[in-house]
């Protein structure tokens, strides 16, 4: 049983401000001391990043499309442990989901997996009397999701916060805050949207102080907490990453970090501590070998396009990946990790361990994927079946002669190379623990 207070942070559309009001209320609760989480629905890997900055612990992913509708209570009460208070950030619109799959993924599926209320962000920049009727719109769609309250965005004078506020109160929605044009505070953006916490870590900190103070100068805070706290106890049993048995050497898997590799989930760390691994991080950007006694390998994904010159120049560190590969040590990489594994990358020299050439393109490539293993590797044996996520403007040629994956409409992707495994697809290994288990047991 969860007990622990949980708010959901949710908007009628993307670009409304659910990443400022979730960031910034993370940031000015801890500020007054309490402990706080950070989750972001969906697969999203850089709102996260600004949440681990604001709560000082790992912000953690809720996908019910990626893991399962079962995991998304034990996934949050495992990422909940020891908070005083749970903020999580929603996706796109409130009811928007998979494509063509209701409303399944969605912010409003896993406000009701978890039974919380609901505050909806309104960016009211161009709205007046008719906010009334948005937000009871979204109120009365939909049966599974108590939309508790309503936080401005953008609102232009006093007097446009007063009209707002007598439209939502005729019917009968309270308005818990209302932060006005001036008090907008900027991210820096690029090809694939926020630029990652990582990558500006003194700048991102500045930007999460400035949040915390505009939402507490903006929000009303107690009337926020009393909102989560009215979210009734969650009959759950937290998820555990630690396998029955683990195996008894403890092998090195090194874990690639820092700006160029920013995108994983938090789990990950822990699946692989849990199967008997010492999980040793380093980042390629800067580390000039891999570290000491590595005998696997995992690498996510994250921008190697931003940072390909110095990731070539980094000539020692690719050597030692390529006689990792070369001496069979088992290797995971996703998108960005695969890209780092090509030959080349718009024409930089990368760790040529791969038979192929990576470079940007114009088309983005984005979405949820249904994949079948279709070669046989450490990770998955031929037939496994996952869900993941693809989400990149590269493409990689020659294609493999044994690709790692297959899904409806489009070629295999990914390779299958020795104990090499790499893709473009992005996995939740919460979902399948198996993976952190296979390779722990391929590395001793």
């Amino acid at each position: 049983m969860v007990d622990t207070p949980r708010i959901v942070i949710a908007a009628p559309a993307s670009g409304h401000g659910k990443t400022t009001i979730a960031t910034g209320l993370l940031a000015a609760f801890a500020a007054r001391g309490l402990t706080v989480a950070g989750f972001k629905v969906g697969p999203d890997y850089i709102d996260p990043g600004y949440h681990t900055l604001a709560a000082g612990r790992p912000g953690r992913n809720l996908d019910p499309v990626l893991v399962g509708r079962d995991l998304i209570a034990p996934l949050f009460a495992h990422g909940v442990a020891g908070a005083d208070l749970a903020v999580i950030e929603g996706v796109m619109g409130l009811y928007d989901g998979r494509t063509g799959a209701g409303d399944h993924g969605s912010t409003a599926e896993v406000a009701g997996l978890l039974d919380a209320p609901v505050v909806l962000v309104v960016d009211a920049a161009a709205q007046g009397r008719s906010v009334a009727a948005l937000v009871h719109g979204f109120r009365s769609f939909g049966n599974k999701v108590r939309i508790a309250g309503v936080i401005l965005n953008r609102v232009g004078s006093l007097r446009h916060e007063d009209l707002l506020r007598a439209a939502l109160e005729e019917i009968g929605t309270p308005v818990l805050g209302a932060l006005h044009r001036h008090d907008a505070v900027a991210a820096p953006s690029r090809h694939l949207g926020l630029v990652p916490a990582v990558e500006r870590r003194a700048e991102a900190l500045d930007a999460v102080r400035a949040l915390a103070d505009v939402v507490t100068s903006s929000v009303n805070l107690d009337a926020v907490l009393a909102v989560a706290r009215s979210a009734a106890p969650l009959p759950t049993t937290p998820w555990s990453p630690e396998v029955e048995q683990p195996v008894e050497r403890r092998p090195v898997v090194a874990v690639a970090g820092g700006p160029a590799f920013s995108f994983g989930y938090a789990e990950t760390v822990e699946l692989l501590r849990g199967a008997g691994a010492e999980v040793a991080m380093f980042d390629p950007l800067h580390d000039s070998a891999l570290p000491e006694g590595t005998r696997g390998l995992v690498v996510g994904g994250g921008f190697p396009e931003v940072y390909a010159a110095e990731l070539s120049a980094n000539v020692a560190l690719r050597s030692s990946v390529a006689a990792l590969a070369a001496s069979g040590g088992p290797i995971a990489a996703e998108c960005a990790g695969l890209l780092w594994l090509c030959r080349t990358l718009d024409g930089a020299p990368m760790c040529g361990v791969l038979d192929a050439d990576a470079a940007m393109t114009p088309r983005l490539t984005l979405g949820y994927r249904d994949a079948v293993a279709v070669s046989p590797s450490w990770l998955a044996p031929v037939g496994t079946r996952v869900t993941g996520h693809e989400f990149h403007r590269t493409a990689v040629s020659p294609g493999s002669e044994t690709p790692a994956w297959a899904w409806r409409d489009a070629p295999p992707d990914g390779f299958v190379a020795g104990n090499v495994h790499a893709s473009y697809l992005h996995l939740h290994w919460a979902a399948t623990p198996e993976f952190a288990t296979r390779l722990v047991k391929a590395c001793a």
